[in-house]
């Protein structure tokens, strides 16, 4: 699993240098200090999820340029902007021009109550014009529209629904902040009899600024043949006592899908993959490897994500929702409905992330190809049942020359082992009936596969459609 680093945002904070020195001397203070405190606050409530890059309340041009400057320079993913009260719109004006394409969530916070019964008292009048911000905010929304477009991004609510908002908002702009420097591997072809699956790989680029490889099974084959021995059968050894597995599991067959996958890991690696699409049920692969690779990741060390059957949409979708969430993500195909149990069986074979739950692992033979005739025919795999709770459900693939996304949450029900040589688990929509939510994926052009990870991530997986300005759909 890829490690993730934290969000960084940049935040902007408007206020009004006309009253900056109103309220001196009262009990209170004057309004630039309460404006600084007010700062401390949102921060504070933003908390430490985030790396908040923040260096002074913008009152004029010349702050709002050297924020914008600063921002650049510390690589923000994301800026979030407010106006602290009324405040002439010319800084904001100034930001909007220099600051280019950068993601943006403009906010106005509501609050909880109003600090004051009258306006008379002058340290109450400062909170009166503090009270205004919606001022503030609405006139700003006018240089919002005229600059940005439909790009920006609004919300209104109290500081704890902002924060909210704001860690939300910065968690979908660092997926595509990393997602622009990332590289896709794909090993080593499309999937020949899943056409639907293809995508454009120029529009990979185009879309997201990723890059993208092709690597051959010969590269893969001189990866296991320079694997080491002793460094196997460590690896070998530490699954056989860590997971459960059949007492008739035949340990030539299990060390060469140890070393195919130890191999797949290592070729990912020298070509920098950050997302690795093995076309695993590639001819050419079991001819020359003799079976495919089961046990993906070999070593928690392991910086990738990795997914089956050559779709690169379905493997954005993974790395995508590992990317909003920092989880464990794995790669599934709804089988069918099982109407009498109101549950829908889903799974699929080949490399799959299994280290989530060690609990859930059995090592156990590949049933469907024991009887190929390949070298290793049926070698042991991490057999999987994926852990039960709430799942966010991704798919992304291309249409009509466009990639596109559409998201639910399903919940992961209590699964025993039951589906031989497949990863599975049942699973359950939390409010529509499955023949609903089958028709709605349907209608909107998709294909079998999916990405899952425990958790509701649908609002980061929204808001990161709307910044990569592709089509999407929320169920």
């Amino acid at each position: 699993m890829k490690s993730i680093r934290k969000p960084k945002i940049g935040l902007l904070l408007i206020g009004s240098p006309r009253f900056k020195s109103l309220g001196d001397g009262t009990r209170d203070g004057k309004y630039a200090d309460r404006k600084l405190i007010e700062a401390d606050r949102i921060k504070a409530e933003i908390g430490d999820e985030c790396e908040i890059i923040f260096d002074e309340v913008v009152y004029d041009a010349e702050s709002a340029r050297r924020t914008v400057k600063i921002f650049r320079e510390k690589g923000v993913d994301c800026a979030a902007a407010t106006f602290l009260s009324w405040a002439e719109d010319a800084p904001w004006i100034n930001f909007l021009q220099d600051i280019g394409d950068l993601p943006l969530l403009y906010f106005s916070i509501v609050r909880e109550e109003i600090p004051y019964e009258t306006s008379f008292d002058e340290s109450d009048f400062v909170d009166f014009l503090s009270c205004g911000s919606m001022v503030g905010f609405l006139e700003g929304s006018g240089d919002l529209k005229r600059y940005y477009g439909d790009k920006g991004n609004i919300f209104l609510g109290s500081l704890c629904e902002c924060a909210e908002k704001i860690r939300s908002f910065a968690r979908a702009s660092r997926a595509k902040a990393m997602l622009r420097n990332s590289t896709v591997s794909l090993l080593s072809c499309y999937n020949e009899v899943m056409w639907s699956t293809y995508v454009d790989p120029y529009n990979i680029f185009k879309t997201f600024g990723a890059t993208l490889h092709f690597l051959s099974i010969a590269e893969l084959v001189d990866c296991i043949d320079k694997a080491d021995d002793g460094e196997m059968e460590e690896i070998c050894r530490s699954f056989l006592e860590k997971y459960r597995h059949d007492d008739d599991l035949d340990y030539e067959k299990f060390k060469a899908s140890v070393r195919a996958s130890f191999a797949m890991e290592e070729l990912a690696k020298s070509k920098d993959t950050d997302l690795l699409v093995l076309n695993d049920v590639d001819r050419v692969l079991f001819e020359k490897v003799g079976l495919r690779p089961g046990f993906y990741p070999t070593r928690d060390s392991i910086e990738l994500c990795c997914v089956p059957e050559g779709d690169i949409g379905a493997g954005l979708a993974t790395y995508i929702l590992h990317l909003v969430s920092g989880n464990h993500v794995n790669f599934i195909e709804p089988f069918y409905i099982d109407k009498k149990n109101n549950s829908v069986s889903c799974g699929h074979a080949g490399p799959c992330d299994f280290t989530e739950c060690p609990e859930n692992v059995i090592i156990g033979k590949d049933t469907r190809f024991a009887k190929s005739g390949y070298k290793y025919a049926g070698a042991p795999f991490a057999w999987y049942v994926y852990p039960a709770g709430l799942k966010t459900m991704v798919h992304m693939s291309e249409c009509n020359g466009k990639l596109k996304m559409i998201f639910t949450t399903m919940e992961c029900l209590p699964t025993k082992h039951h589906l031989a040589s497949y990863s599975h688990a049942n699973m359950r929509h939390p409010y529509l009936s499955h023949e609903e939510l089958f028709t709605r994926l349907a209608k909107f052009g998709v294909t079998q596969h999916y990405a899952i990870c425990k958790g509701d991530y649908m609002d980061e997986l929204e808001q990161f459609a709307k910044i990569a300005g592709i089509e999407y759909e929320r169920i």
